[in-house]
Protein backbone atom coordinates (compact mmCIF):
# COMPACT_ATOMS: atom_id res chain seq x y z
CA UNK A 1 0.00 0.00 0.00
CA UNK A 2 2.78 2.32 0.54
CA UNK A 3 4.84 1.88 -2.52
CA UNK A 4 0.86 2.33 -4.27
CA UNK A 5 0.61 5.88 -2.06
CA UNK A 6 4.06 6.90 -3.31
CA UNK A 7 3.74 6.25 -6.97
CA UNK A 8 0.71 7.90 -6.50
CA UNK A 9 2.32 10.88 -5.42
CA UNK A 10 4.90 11.19 -7.78
CA UNK A 11 2.62 10.30 -10.35
CA UNK A 12 -1.01 12.98 -9.58
CA UNK A 13 -0.61 14.62 -12.94
CA UNK A 14 -0.80 11.30 -14.80
CA UNK A 15 -3.94 10.23 -13.00
CA UNK A 16 -5.14 13.72 -13.71
CA UNK A 17 -4.79 13.72 -17.17
CA UNK A 18 -5.88 9.99 -17.45
CA UNK A 19 -8.64 10.92 -15.54
CA UNK A 20 -9.65 13.76 -17.75
CA UNK A 21 -9.08 12.00 -21.19
CA UNK A 22 -11.76 9.19 -20.05
CA UNK A 23 -14.69 11.63 -19.07
CA UNK A 24 -13.58 13.34 -22.42
CA UNK A 25 -14.18 9.61 -24.43
CA UNK A 26 -17.38 9.04 -22.62
CA UNK A 27 -19.47 11.60 -22.32
CA UNK A 28 -20.47 13.45 -25.42
CA UNK A 29 -21.92 16.88 -23.29
CA UNK A 30 -17.83 17.02 -22.00
CA UNK A 31 -16.87 16.56 -25.45
CA UNK A 32 -19.05 19.06 -26.61
CA UNK A 33 -18.51 21.79 -24.19
CA UNK A 34 -14.26 21.44 -24.70
CA UNK A 35 -15.13 22.24 -28.79
CA UNK A 36 -17.24 24.97 -27.78
CA UNK A 37 -14.28 26.15 -25.91
CA UNK A 38 -12.30 25.78 -29.41
CA UNK A 39 -15.21 27.38 -31.58
CA UNK A 40 -15.82 30.21 -29.37
CA UNK A 41 -11.96 31.59 -31.22
CA UNK A 42 -13.34 31.84 -34.34
CA UNK A 43 -10.23 30.11 -35.94
CA UNK A 44 -12.75 27.31 -37.34
CA UNK A 45 -15.19 29.86 -38.82
CA UNK A 46 -16.22 29.44 -42.44
CA UNK A 47 -16.50 33.21 -44.58
CA UNK A 48 -19.67 33.75 -46.78
CA UNK A 49 -18.43 34.00 -50.36
CA UNK A 50 -18.35 38.22 -51.71
CA UNK A 51 -18.53 36.70 -55.04
CA UNK A 52 -21.11 34.53 -56.64
CA UNK A 53 -20.34 30.71 -57.37
CA UNK A 54 -22.30 29.98 -60.64
CA UNK A 55 -22.48 25.86 -60.37
CA UNK A 56 -25.08 25.59 -62.67
CA UNK A 57 -28.45 23.80 -61.72
CA UNK A 58 -27.99 23.15 -58.40
CA UNK A 59 -30.13 19.90 -57.13
CA UNK A 60 -32.90 20.91 -54.70
CA UNK A 61 -33.19 19.59 -51.39
CA UNK A 62 -36.46 18.38 -49.82
CA UNK A 63 -37.32 18.58 -46.30
CA UNK A 64 -40.37 17.82 -43.86
CA UNK A 65 -41.37 19.06 -40.47
CA UNK A 66 -43.35 17.45 -37.31
CA UNK A 67 -46.52 17.74 -39.12
CA UNK A 68 -44.97 16.01 -42.82
CA UNK A 69 -45.40 19.64 -44.51
CA UNK A 70 -42.77 19.37 -47.08
CA UNK A 71 -40.49 22.09 -47.75
CA UNK A 72 -37.87 22.59 -50.85
CA UNK A 73 -35.08 24.63 -51.17
CA UNK A 74 -35.94 25.18 -55.06
CA UNK A 75 -39.23 26.63 -53.60
CA UNK A 76 -37.02 29.28 -51.47
CA UNK A 77 -35.77 31.05 -53.87
CA UNK A 78 -35.85 35.12 -53.18
CA UNK A 79 -35.06 34.35 -49.27
CA UNK A 80 -31.31 33.80 -48.03
CA UNK A 81 -31.41 30.11 -46.55
CA UNK A 82 -29.56 28.47 -43.82
CA UNK A 83 -28.90 25.07 -43.97
CA UNK A 84 -27.56 23.05 -41.43
CA UNK A 85 -27.21 19.34 -40.92
CA UNK A 86 -27.05 17.84 -37.36
CA UNK A 87 -27.16 15.07 -35.23
CA UNK A 88 -27.48 14.51 -31.49
CA UNK A 89 -25.10 12.16 -31.09
CA UNK A 90 -22.71 13.91 -32.92
CA UNK A 91 -20.47 16.19 -30.38
CA UNK A 92 -19.33 18.82 -32.94
CA UNK A 93 -22.77 18.94 -33.81
CA UNK A 94 -23.46 19.58 -29.88
CA UNK A 95 -20.71 22.23 -29.57
CA UNK A 96 -21.91 24.80 -32.35
CA UNK A 97 -25.68 24.06 -31.54
CA UNK A 98 -26.12 26.79 -28.98
CA UNK A 99 -24.56 29.61 -31.46
CA UNK A 100 -26.63 28.34 -34.00
CA UNK A 101 -29.96 28.64 -31.70
CA UNK A 102 -28.38 32.34 -30.71
CA UNK A 103 -28.39 33.11 -34.69
CA UNK A 104 -32.37 31.71 -35.07
CA UNK A 105 -33.46 33.60 -32.15
CA UNK A 106 -31.87 37.34 -33.42
CA UNK A 107 -33.40 36.49 -36.82
CA UNK A 108 -36.17 34.12 -36.79
CA UNK A 109 -38.93 37.07 -37.11
CA UNK A 110 -37.04 38.07 -40.48
CA UNK A 111 -39.03 36.70 -43.38
CA UNK A 112 -35.90 36.72 -46.28
CA UNK A 113 -33.82 34.72 -43.92
CA UNK A 114 -35.12 30.72 -43.85
CA UNK A 115 -33.49 28.08 -41.54
CA UNK A 116 -33.27 24.57 -42.33
CA UNK A 117 -31.97 22.48 -39.44
CA UNK A 118 -31.82 19.23 -40.40
CA UNK A 119 -31.40 16.69 -37.91
CA UNK A 120 -29.74 12.72 -39.50
CA UNK A 121 -30.50 10.54 -36.46
CA UNK A 122 -31.44 7.68 -37.45
CA UNK A 123 -33.89 7.49 -35.03
CA UNK A 124 -36.12 10.81 -35.22
CA UNK A 125 -37.40 10.45 -31.86
CA UNK A 126 -33.40 10.69 -30.51
CA UNK A 127 -32.80 13.97 -32.05
CA UNK A 128 -36.28 15.59 -31.29
CA UNK A 129 -35.53 14.66 -27.53
CA UNK A 130 -32.31 16.00 -27.66
CA UNK A 131 -33.81 19.59 -28.72
CA UNK A 132 -36.41 19.71 -26.07
CA UNK A 133 -33.76 18.62 -23.76
CA UNK A 134 -31.66 21.45 -24.09
CA UNK A 135 -34.67 24.07 -24.77
CA UNK A 136 -33.70 24.85 -28.20
CA UNK A 137 -36.47 26.07 -30.97
CA UNK A 138 -34.92 25.69 -33.99
CA UNK A 139 -36.90 24.03 -36.38
CA UNK A 140 -36.46 20.23 -37.03
CA UNK A 141 -36.99 19.18 -40.00
CA UNK A 142 -35.62 15.60 -41.45
CA UNK A 143 -34.80 14.94 -45.22
CA UNK A 144 -37.55 13.51 -47.53
CA UNK A 145 -35.33 11.79 -50.07
CA UNK A 146 -31.93 11.52 -51.38
CA UNK A 147 -29.69 15.12 -50.33
CA UNK A 148 -27.44 15.65 -52.70
CA UNK A 149 -23.82 16.05 -52.72
CA UNK A 150 -23.84 19.53 -53.07
CA UNK A 151 -25.42 20.05 -49.83
CA UNK A 152 -24.36 17.27 -47.81
CA UNK A 153 -21.20 14.75 -48.31
CA UNK A 154 -21.39 12.82 -44.73
CA UNK A 155 -19.72 15.06 -42.96
CA UNK A 156 -21.45 16.36 -39.60
CA UNK A 157 -21.84 19.04 -39.24
CA UNK A 158 -22.32 20.57 -42.27
CA UNK A 159 -23.64 24.25 -42.94
CA UNK A 160 -24.71 25.46 -46.11
CA UNK A 161 -25.76 29.30 -46.75
CA UNK A 162 -28.07 30.04 -50.28
CA UNK A 163 -27.83 33.61 -51.41
CA UNK A 164 -31.94 34.94 -52.54
CA UNK A 165 -30.87 33.12 -56.23
CA UNK A 166 -30.37 29.59 -54.86
CA UNK A 167 -26.61 30.33 -55.02
CA UNK A 168 -24.48 28.24 -52.57
CA UNK A 169 -22.71 31.40 -50.78
CA UNK A 170 -20.92 29.14 -47.67
CA UNK A 171 -20.64 25.68 -47.55
CA UNK A 172 -18.75 24.70 -44.57
CA UNK A 173 -17.95 21.02 -43.22
CA UNK A 174 -17.24 20.96 -39.55
CA UNK A 175 -18.22 22.85 -36.25
CA UNK A 176 -18.41 27.27 -36.23
CA UNK A 177 -19.67 29.79 -34.10
CA UNK A 178 -22.51 30.81 -35.70
CA UNK A 179 -23.35 33.52 -33.14
CA UNK A 180 -20.73 36.18 -33.67
CA UNK A 181 -21.28 39.31 -35.34
CA UNK A 182 -19.06 38.80 -37.74
CA UNK A 183 -20.77 36.51 -39.38
CA UNK A 184 -24.68 38.11 -38.68
CA UNK A 185 -22.63 41.23 -40.89
CA UNK A 186 -22.36 38.86 -43.43
CA UNK A 187 -25.73 37.57 -43.15
CA UNK A 188 -26.91 41.39 -43.40
CA UNK A 189 -24.91 41.76 -46.75
CA UNK A 190 -26.45 38.36 -48.29
CA UNK A 191 -29.77 40.16 -47.20
CA UNK A 192 -29.84 43.50 -48.68
CA UNK A 193 -28.63 42.03 -51.86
Amino acid sequence: MNKLKIWFLKSWSTVLLFSIFIVLLVSPDTKAWLMRQIISTGLLNSKIEKKKTELGIIESLSIRDDNGKLTNTSELKGKVVFINFWASWCPPCRAEFPSIQKFYEKYKENKDLVFLTINLDDNVAVGKEYLNKEQFSVPFLVPDGYVPNVFFNGSLPTTVVLDKSGNIRMHHAGMADYSKNSFYDEINLLLSE
